[in-house]
């Protein structure tokens, strides 16, 4: 089962913890807007797509944390929450996408409770909704492969990369479930080791045949 990187699930958000990868599949279960902003800040989650529906799951959870009993006071304190968020990121285009998305919508509601409603479910649907994105990627880009093809990948641009499935690392999946037989190869990816510590686990996870080689080892590789 491909792993799943980030959810709503009882007005709280699960996450899983990419700090602790390889050595450790470890969930962490958020309730408070400014702990999604250290998640963003410390790399427990990462990776664009991922960012951006973390950015708007976080003013979800500012919406239920505020006690404002007027649009206008609850609309203050996401404005703040949105700041906080922002900065742990801003340079990340899908979190500034993800947090104007929610602002937007919380905007046009017309009360407190309309608002906080909107906002849950909005985000929940930008969550569905990369997932089915990736999942078309990868059945398009999976046409591109023929069977015992050897592809090489670069950094994660995988499930764990996203909200789930993958964008690069999608298209992989999807060329496996249609019947081809692929390998991979990761490079480690200094100095952060997205390469070894993610998107090897991940694809050895899914039972994807995947080989690990140092990033000066790509050139010899190719030859």
């Amino acid at each position: 089962m491909t792993l799943k990187t980030i959810e709503w699930k009882d007005n709280s958000v699960i996450m899983i913890d990419q700090t602790k990868l390889p050595n450790a599949l470890e969930y962490v279960t958020f309730t408070d807007y400014n702990q999604i902003a250290d998640a963003i800040r410390t790399l427990i989650v990462r990776g664009a797509p991922a960012i951006g529906v973390s950015g708007a799951f976080g003013l979800a959870l500012a919406a239920l944390q505020s006690d404002a009993s007027e649009k206008d006071e609850l609309i203050s304190y996401l404005e703040n929450a949105k700041k906080i968020l922002f900065e742990t990121r801003p340079t990340a285009v899908n979190l500034a996408w993800g947090l104007d998305k929610i602002m937007k919508v919380a905007n046009q509601a017309s009360t407190v409770q309309e608002i906080r409603d909107n906002i849950i479910e909005t985000a929940k649907k930008m969550a569905e909704e990369d997932i089915q994105i990736n999942m078309s990627m990868g059945k398009n880009g999976s046409e591109l492969f023929d069977d015992n093809d050897t592809i090489m990948t670069h950094c994660n641009a995988g499930a764990l990369a996203t909200v789930g499935y993958g964008t690069a690392l999608g298209v992989i999946r999807a060329t496996k479930d249609s019947g081809k037989n692929i390998k991979v190869i990761a490079t480690e990816t200094r100095p952060v080791q997205q390469g070894s510590r993610l998107t090897a686990f991940e694809l050895k996870h899914d039972g994807i045949d995947v080989s690990l080689i140092p990033d000066t080892a790509v050139g010899y590789t190719m030859a």
